[in-house]
């Protein structure tokens, strides 16, 4: 990459990090590279106290192709595949961990890992014209990595349908189905993010924090477990100090109405 940037950062002085994909050329393919300066980038702005939420995004006629079949197919060999594949099971791992919410905010293309990414990501928001596909089985290469993500966004006979077929989806499909929040008019995709960062990062840090680890953790649960898991959550929260004052808030609001 001749050592360019391509991935950006941006700070709004709402708390929202903006992360833009910034390799057009190339579709903003997930490369070696790519991965590596995502991970890079969400690492560092996760460790900034002064963000609150993360914006994904993609530069130029799309969000993401998925992996640069172009690397992929000049490096022939086990340990480059083992390291590129851990190293993309990692970075979507990794948006899951970090405290701050992760948003997407999808144009254009998300195919094969490009899709996966989004899958991964807690908040997802598209414009009408963007367009989603795991079309790895077309290539004879099934979509076995974004399968995970996939299945657990979206119900799996709609994942299947996505892995079996490799055919595109639309943006309101997209929406239909959970893999996304919403589809939008293209005009209206930036406000329609940081409306939803806005709203997200006025609530209090350290709740959103917890709120977010304890909705992965509880979902890999039986129910039972899962019950005992949030019981403890919700007593630790409720004797929390930024709890009583919210609740002494609401309730000397609603007597006063």
């Amino acid at each position: 990459m001749n050592n360019r940037q391509i991935v950006t950062k941006a700070l709004s002085s709402g708390g929202v990090a903006v992360l833009t994909l910034d390799h057009p050329a190339r579709y903003n393919a997930l490369s070696k590279d790519m991965i590596a300066a995502l991970t890079a980038a969400l690492e560092e702005v996760s460790a900034n106290k002064d963000v609150r939420v993360i914006v994904l995004k993609g530069a130029g006629k799309g969000f993401c192709a998925g992996h640069d079949l172009a690397e992929i197919s000049e490096n022939r060999d086990e340990a480059f595949y083992r390291a590129l594949v851990g190293s993309c099971c990692g970075l979507m791992q990794l948006i899951q961990s970090v405290p701050q919410p992760v948003i997407a905010q999808v144009h254009g293309a998300a195919t094969a890992a490009g899709c996966q990414l989004v899958a991964a990501c807690d908040l997802a928001y598209a414009s009408d014209d963007a367009r989603f596909s795991t079309p790895g089985v077309l290539i004879g290469l099934f979509c076995t990595t974004p399968m995970v993500a996939l299945s657990r966004s979206i119900h799996r006979k709609q994942a299947l349908e996505m892995l079996l077929t490799g055919d595109f989806i639309t943006a309101a499909r997209a929406a239909a189905i959970g893999l996304i929040n919403a589809s939008v008019p293209v005009a209206a995709l930036d406000q329609a993010v940081m409306d939803s960062a806005a709203k997200i990062a006025a609530k209090p840090p350290s709740i959103i924090g917890m709120g977010k680890k304890a909705f992965y953790q509880q979902a890999e649960m039986a129910t039972g477990e899962a019950y005992r898991f949030a019981m403890d959550l919700m007593v630790e929260n409720l004797l929390a100090p930024v709890a009583h004052d919210g609740i002494a808030t609401f309730l000397a609001r609603k007597k006063s109405a």
